[in-house]
């Protein structure tokens, strides 16, 4: 039965109120995704230097540190980083469907896993399906901070540093998703825990020539890399952090801006409607009239 006049207006208007609340979002996660990429930006000096520092003692020191030292796993961390929001397109899911294939694997191997969850989407993700986690982080996904990343790595080197019997784990992996592009968004996963230390003769081919400069280390080698691994672990947290908010942002943007183009060639149908509709009931109307003025006639 066709929709009454009434019916497609108000459909039509609810359709259009969709339609801008859409849009702002859309707008909304267009500007933050500007922000996080100049977030992102500002901390790239930081991040190179630091690294330069950990490879300079790692390679020069001669020295082995609890978190760069290699182990047989047998039991492992997973570190999931989705969002606390919907309206993000497959983000989320596609997070948590490699995290799922990552935990079969290890499974595989024969190794324990426990699991660590950023975000409210794989907190309801893991609670739905019955599954047990060790700790959640939320409320930060699209805007964290160094704060936030510190919590997450000093939780994280804390499992790692502590004896099996305790619960301590033999490596971490991280899974979240890579800011490629606007239009491309990648999960991927990558082990944090143990650090893998690049000696000089496994440097690429362009940086073996280069000339490197002598250390001396004070009060030692031990000390300052005890220093300076925390700091790594945690910049590089922050850094997965970063790039799962600028990857949710356009993720958003996109489900957004489809979403606002779906509301519009749907107000076009619902138009269409209700012109046809409001046509054949004028067309009714002069009909009737047409007959009775034919039927006083005769």
């Amino acid at each position: 039965m066709p929709a009454s006049l009434r019916e497609l207006r108000e459909r039509n208007r609810s359709v259009k109120a969709t339609q801008k609340m859409t849009r702002a979002m859309e707008l909304i996660a267009a500007s933050r995704i500007t922000k996080a990429q100049a977030a992102a930006r500002a901390a790239a000096p930081y991040t190179r230097e630091l690294n330069a520092a950990v490879s300079a003692v790692a390679a020069n020191g001669n020295v082995s540190h609890p978190l760069t030292t290699e182990r047989d796993p047998k039991r492992s961390a997973i570190l999931i980083i989705t969002s606390d929001r919907g309206l993000a397109g497959p983000y989320s899911s596609n997070v948590l469907r490699l995290a799922d294939r990552l935990t079969q694997t290890l499974h595989d191997e024969g190794r324990e896993v426990v699991v660590y969850i950023t975000g409210r989407k794989g907190v309801a993700y893991y609670q739905y399906r019955k599954r047990k986690w060790v700790k959640d982080w939320s409320g930060f996904s699209d805007k964290p901070t160094y704060a936030n990343s510190d919590a997450v790595a000093d939780e994280l080197i804390a499992r790692f540093l502590a004896e099996p019997e305790d619960g301590g784990v033999d490596e971490i992996q991280v899974v979240y998703t890579r800011f490629e592009s606007m239009l491309v968004q990648e999960p991927r996963v990558r082990r944090v825990l143990p650090l893998k230390v690049v000696q000089p003769g496994e440097q690429p081919a362009q940086q073996q020539h280069e000339v490197l400069p002598q250390y001396e280390f004070e009060p030692s080698a031990e000390t300052v890399l005890d220093a300076l691994l925390p700091l790594y672990v945690r910049n590089r947290i922050h850094f997965y952090l970063m790039q799962s908010a600028a990857s949710e942002l356009a993720s958003k943007q996109k489900a957004m801006k489809a979403a606002t183009d779906n509301a519009q060639d749907l107000i076009k149908t619902l138009t269409r409607q209700y012109n046809q509709a409001r046509q054949a009931k004028i067309t009714q109307e002069i009909t009737e009239i047409v007959g009775g003025a034919a039927a006083l006639t005769e």
